[in-house]
């Protein structure tokens, strides 16, 4: 006896086995998204970074590093793959942090770096 949709036993599990199909390219879809998110908070690490690095270049007398000042400022996940450059001049500093964008997609190790810099006037 067929039911009236006109599926037989055979047919009733296909959709299941279309959506087994379908779910590991969700999942690499969802990863990506999560590592979008991920590379725009290394950029904004970057940027705090290299403002603080900056500010406390800045000051006549800091109490530590300008690079330990923008190391400490961001998140330690982030700040062990953490670069920094400076450039005097007459009555300003610059301050350029490079932050390594971790990875987590796998097979995909390198995302390359997210580069930020901050002026800021010498007192």
């Amino acid at each position: 006896m067929t039911r009236s949709t006109g599926r037989t036993r055979r047919e009733r599990g296909q959709v299941a086995i279309e959506y087994m199909g379908f779910i590991p390219l969700l999942l690499l879809v969802g990863l990506f998204a999560i590592q979008l998110g991920v590379a725009a908070y290394t950029v904004n690490q970057a940027g705090t970074a290299a403002r603080v690095a900056a500010r406390t270049a800045s000051h006549d007398r800091p109490e530590r590093t300008p690079q330990d000042a923008g190391k400490a400022a961001i998140s330690d996940w982030l700040a062990d793959d953490s670069r920094f450059r400076h450039r005097w001049g007459y009555d300003e500093v610059t301050y350029t942090a490079r932050v390594k964008i971790p990875s987590l997609v796998p097979g995909i190790d390198d995302w390359g770096w997210a580069e930020r810099s901050s002026t800021m006037p010498r007192d």
